[in-house]
């Protein structure tokens, strides 16, 4: 079991002058897709964080600044998509699933 903490369950973003957060809606065929997993990993493509989306395909990470890559696993796809997170900033990614 992840130590991420529930996607259903998070509280409003607010972000500090001190952090980066990457975040942001898993869909496929723009609908929105929960339960994905999303995995955040580093510049070297070595495994950082996980969460599962929540039932609006909501995610999100708090990272240290600099370029990422999210990792969608979703039934019978695995998406990467690039991300650059920003400290003090909260930058949204749209991740799309093929259908």
């Amino acid at each position: 079991m992840c130590g991420a903490p529930d996607q259903d369950t998070l509280p409003a973003l607010e972000v500090s002058p001190k952090e980066a957060v990457v975040h942001g809606v898993v869909s496929r065929s723009g609908s929105p897709l929960p339960g994905a997993y999303v995995r955040l990993l580093d510049g070297t493509g070595e495994f950082t964080a996980e969460v599962q989306s929540s039932a609006t395909g909501y995610f999100r990470f708090y990272a240290a600044e600099g370029d990422w890559t999210l990792r969608t696993l979703a039934p019978g796809r695995v998406v990467d998509t690039p991300a650059s997170a920003v400290q003090g900033s909260a930058v949204e990614v749209a991740v799309e699933v093929p259908a």
